[in-house]
């Protein structure tokens, strides 16, 4: 077995006012040219805190997709303006974005996120998509992300729905991870580290989601909201920093990867579609205990658990193919749960479908 691990970022930091210290980290490894890239959303909510700063960079914004065209168009960019470092600046596909076009001209990223989504700013990997939004497929770099910074003030500009999409993102972690590790009799201490951060991630936001999410409508940057912000960012990098591929996707990841094939969930935040996966990976495994747990955190958040929630409300069985092709397509994690069968997942999800109507009184 061989496990690389790439658990954390060469430097991270959550702290009030760590921006301010930029300039000064950027001194200490004596670069004076950067390419800045953002989104257009993302750069409103930043500019605040870091038009004041003087940082020596070129702004510029990408086209809203994380492609390997676009990557490819922001690396060229960086080497003709000859700069030493990439900053990333926005949430998943921005800083994606950020990483893949660092790690084509081989220059160092610095990330700084915008909202609470998912893991994207402590993983070393990117998630690529097509133009039209269908997903592609992901990339681990060599390298983990030179350095982190996070400012909780700018973490509170995060709209509800995102940060209820990175709950439901994040808990997939431990689904995911547990049904890739649950009958390995031997268990490397890296992966044992890393189903530590996935059961982590489970409990804390059972039990703190709905505490941050009111935190964050009253603009606190108390506990609540830090624990579940840093659970997503970090705990839940730290998942497949340190699991590899026993630690990354399976099943939730694959029906996410499904629904995006079908046009009218591309309006979903990806965390809604994962967390919809999370409930077809248990009804694969038949775990619908599991599922009766996971309901009342799901009622209160809102997350989707049918498939007319991810706006999917005619011709289901149709839909419901579709997305079963694609998650068992070629490459697909599914398989790493001996899934391979399209049939196989899309009764899954007519079982799912009723289950939930069975349970429709399940909220606490």
């Amino acid at each position: 077995m061989t496990i690389q691990i790439k658990g954390a970022p060469n430097y991270y930091a959550c702290e009030e006012n760590i921006l301010e210290s930029l300039p000064a980290k950027l001194a200490e490894m004596a670069w004076t040219s950067g390419l800045l890239i953002h989104g257009d959303a993302s750069w409103k909510s930043a500019a605040p805190f870091l038009d004041p700063i003087d940082l020596p960079v070129t702004r510029i914004a990408y086209n809203g997709q994380c492609t390997h065209a676009e990557a490819a168009r922001l690396a060229e960019a960086a080497q003709s303006e000859r700069v030493q470092f990439i900053i990333g600046v926005g949430g998943g596909k921005v800083l994606d974005t950020a990483k893949a076009a660092a790690n084509e001209a081989d220059l160092p990223v610095i990330l700084i996120p915008t909202i609470v989504s998912n893991c994207s700013p402590w993983a070393s990997l990117s998630v690529f998509y097509d133009e039209a939004g269908n997903f592609v497929e992901y990339t681990i770099f060599p390298r983990s992300t030179f350095m982190l910074l996070v400012e909780p003030k700018l973490l509170l500009t995060t709209p509800a729905p995102y940060l209820i999409a990175g709950i439901g993102d994040t808990l997939a972690k431990w689904y995911e991870a547990d049904a890739l590790t649950e009958n390995m009799t031997d268990q490397p201490l890296a992966v044992q580290i890393s189903r530590s951060a996935a059961k982590l991630c489970r409990d804390i936001l059972i039990a703190e989601g709905d505490a941050a999410i009111c935190s964050l409508q009253n603009q606190r940057a108390d506990s609540a909201f830090l624990r579940v912000a840093e659970t997503v960012i970090m705990a839940g990098g730290m998942v497949g920093g340190f699991g590899d591929e026993y630690g990354r996707i399976a099943g939730a990841h694959s029906i996410h990867n499904g629904l995006t094939r079908v046009a009218e969930t591309h309006a979903q935040l990806h965390g809604n579609k994962v967390a919809y996966g999370i409930l077809v990976q248990l009804a694969l495994e038949e775990k619908f205990d599991e599922i009766l747990v996971l309901l009342p955190t799901y009622r209160r958040l809102g997350l989707p658990t049918v498939l007319r929630e991810l706006g999917i409300k005619d011709h289901i069985k149709t839909a419901m193919k579709t997305v079963a092709d694609g998650a068992v397509a070629p490459g697909e994690s599914i398989h790493f749960m001996h899934v391979s069968s399209s049939v196989q997942v899309a009764e899954a999800m007519q079982r799912l479908e009723s289950f939930i109507a069975e349970n429709q009184g399940v909220t606490q």
